[in-house]
């Protein structure tokens, strides 16, 4: 892990904590090219009413449009799911820092097997954040129907 990467996972967390704080769950990204941040994001599920709105299609929103993504880099608080992980191999994107995978394994073997560099951090703020998420019953019901278990 480099000093990049622990800078950037600190904003996605910032980013996670700012849906936690707004009733969404709480899962940051920023997408980086060259050490700067270029879109940054969080999940926004419950806060917009968009069932695609996960924390990394938000960040690749507000990125906007990018002539390529070949150069970037993605950090995401947890695990990607499967939508997510299907748009960072349509978008190309070469590497995926990822927070956690304790409370959500996510795909990263199916990222890892197509060629997606995939750096696990195992960053106990992300997953105390997580945790404390699905410690609330009513939260936790949020989070199952976020990936679909209801």
């Amino acid at each position: 892990m480099t000093d990049d990467d622990r800078r950037c996972m600190a904003l996605a967390l910032e980013q996670a904590q700012a849906s936690f704080d707004q009733g969404g769950l709480p899962i940051g990204a920023v997408l980086v090219r060259g050490g700067r941040v270029i879109g940054a994001g969080h999940n926004q599920r419950v806060q917009e009413g968009d069932p695609i709105a996960h924390g990394e299609m938000d960040c690749l929103r507000r990125a906007g449009r990018q002539r390529t993504y070949r150069d970037t880099t993605l950090y995401t608080t947890l695990s990607p799911c499967m939508m997510c992980s299907g748009t960072i191999l349509q978008f190309n994107i070469p590497r995926v820092v990822v927070g956690e995978a304790s409370t959500f394994e996510g795909d990263l073997p199916f990222l890892e097997a197509r060629g997606v560099v995939v750096t696990l951090l195992d960053d106990p703020g992300c997953r105390a954040l997580m945790e404390r998420f699905l410690a609330d019953p009513a939260k936790a019901r949020l989070w199952a129907e976020d990936i679909a278990l209801d």
